[in-house]
Parts: structure tokens; sequence; C-alpha cells
């Protein structure tokens, strides 16, 4: 089966993630329209857009992962994925911003009195650098750095997660377990990085 979905995803181009992106939008202005988002549509198409482009960032840090302990290789697509958890998320703030809140004082009072937004600010903001190098242009002018650059997206998802925590209201699953997935994945990659220091230091040594 893994060699099946390795073998299907070589054969598809990464640019038809960026065809797809509108569906889930247009779906769910859809839904907005004809009542299908309940009594508050802005607050819930808020929360849906938000919520994929975590469960997206949430699928590119697990990427590195599924190729080491499944033999399931996706890396062609991480790319076009992170870049698809930024436009997700940027409407998702817009939302917030042009149709929830809509005051630009209110909105400056918002980031620095409520936790849950300052911290899904800080997020968005670390974000912007990854979305911006995304590219090969950048990939050939950084180098070496592009990847410690890239590295931005674990304390971003981290926030992204937290934010959502912060967000609920009372004890609620769903968040706490956006959460334990993000810190067991980022586990899983730092815990591979640390071996990989160890063992360069031992051959050094030997």
């Amino acid at each position: 089966m893994i060699d099946w979905i390795n073998s299907a995803s070589r054969r598809l181009p990464p640019w038809l993630f960026y065809m797809v992106a509108p569906l889930p939008v247009a779906w769910f202005l859809y839904l907005g329209f004809t009542g299908g988002l309940g009594v508050e549509p802005i607050r819930a198409l808020e929360h849906k857009l938000g919520e994929l482009g975590l469960q997206i960032l949430l699928l590119v840090l697990a990427i590195t992962p599924l190729r080491r302990y499944a033999g399931l290789n996706l890396l062609r697509f991480r790319r076009a994925l992170g870049l698809l958890a930024f436009f997700y998320i940027t409407l998702h703030l817009l939302v917030w911003l042009a149709l929830d809140v809509q005051i630009l004082a209110q909105i400056w009072a918002d980031i620095v009195k409520r936790p849950y937004i300052t911290v899904g600010m800080l997020g968005f903001a670390l974000m912007i650098p990854l979305a911006l190098t995304s590219n090969n242009l950048s990939v050939r002018r950084l180098g070496k750095r592009w990847r410690k650059l890239h590295m931005l997206t674990y304390p971003a998802v981290l926030l992204g997660a937290l934010h959502f925590v912060l967000l609920a209201k009372g004890f609620q699953i769903e968040p706490l377990l956006y959460l334990g997935a993000a810190v067991l994945l980022l586990a899983l990659r730092l815990k591979k990085r640390s071996f990989g220091r160890l063992g360069t230091a031992g051959r050094a040594r030997g």
C-alpha cells in the first residue's frame, strides 16, 4: 500500500494543490450564505479557515516522520502544503480583521490584551518569512541559512496549536489533541536531530 501511494505521488504534480486550494473556501462561503455555518457564520468561517490551516501545518510537520518511520514519501509536496497552510491562515486573519472586528483601534487592543490573539499573531508573523522564501531562488541565495530559517516552522506550529487551545471556551478535547499532535511531531523531529548530532560527535571522537 505504501509503495502504491509513493508511486502515485510521484505522478502527482505539486501545482495541483494550488488549483484545488480555493475549493474549501468556496464551500465554506456557500455554507455561510445558505445557513450551514450556524447562527454566527463569520465566527464559524474564521474558525474553519484557521483549523484547516493548522491541520495542513501539522501535515507538513508530519512529512519527515512519515517518511522515516512509515516509508511514506511526500517530501515533494511539503513546500506546496506549507504555502497552502499560509493561504488559509491568512484568510483566517483577514476574516477576523475585515468581517469580525473591523475597527482598527479595537484590532490593536485585542492583539495586546487577549493572549490567544497575541499568540496567534506571533505564529502568523513567523510564517511570513517562511512563505516569502518558499521558492527556488531563495533556496539558492540563502544556501544553508534557508534550512535554518525554515526551522521557524516548529514554533509557528506550536503557537498555532496553543492559539487554538487558548481560544477554546472551557475544557475542550479537540484543541488539546492538536497541541498534543504538534508536541509529538516536534519531539520526533528533535529526537532525530539530537541523535544525528550525537552520532556526528561520536564519529569525530573516533
